[in-house]
């Protein structure tokens, strides 16, 4: 994971405020999904839209356009719950930048909608942005933005999609050799231990190709 706050273009500037209410519409929000919106956001800002027509990069169908959010909490930070219900009320990918007060800044987003959220740490919120990643489709851009913040890097031509599914059975595979681990330290029987050395050595092998 590497910290960063990027330097959006000019062009894709959108910078509308999103009512609570609409997200609530579109998201199918739950009650308590509901309070903590109260509880923890002071406000959304649809803050930027990078599309062709704003940064000149052709979208597909998986990635038409890349919304960037900017939520400013009441305390000390949003729940993951909350950045899902915003998430499943826009069709296409957002990258989140969460504010707590006008003082600390980071950025999130769950790969292709993924449920996962991953994030930068606490930023000073007036530290100098990087520029956008070079990339020559809006898919490919997507995936070089979000990057620093997952636990692994991309792959050359690789889609954000195969990315996503790539991350996605790498948390499968840490909890199967968490699960393992556990397993093999309470086995008292000494060729149980073994299979489960063996089965523990395969998931670590295939953990670390994944990744």
């Amino acid at each position: 994971m590497t910290d960063v706050l990027y330097d959006w273009p000019a062009a894709a500037a959108f910078g509308r405020r999103v009512p609570k209410e609409k997200l609530y519409a579109h998201g199918s929000v739950t009650a308590a999904v509901r309070e903590r919106f109260v509880n923890e956001v002071a406000s959304v800002e649809w803050a930027y839209k990078l599309a062709e027509a704003t940064v000149n990069l052709s979208g597909d169908e998986l990635v038409p356009e890349v919304q960037v959010f900017r939520v400013a909490v009441k305390g000390d930070d949003v729940s993951p719950t909350v950045l899902a219900a915003i998430d499943k009320a826009v069709l296409t990918p957002i990258v989140f930048e969460i504010a707590r007060g006008d003082e600390e800044t980071r950025m999130a987003a769950a790969m292709q909608k993924s449920g996962t959220y991953h994030s930068t740490g606490w930023m000073p919120s007036d530290r100098e942005r990087t520029p956008l990643p070079t990339a020559i489709t809006l898919p490919a851009l997507y995936a070089a933005i979000v990057e620093p913040v997952l636990p692994i890097a991309g792959r050359a031509t690789e889609s954000p999609a195969d990315l996503a599914a790539r991350l996605k059975r790498v948390d499968q595979l840490e909890r199967q050799v968490a699960a393992a681990e556990r397993r093999l330290r309470n086995e008292p029987q000494l060729n149980r231990k073994l299979e489960l050395r063996r089965a523990l050595a395969a998931l670590r092998g295939e953990l670390e190709a994944q990744r």
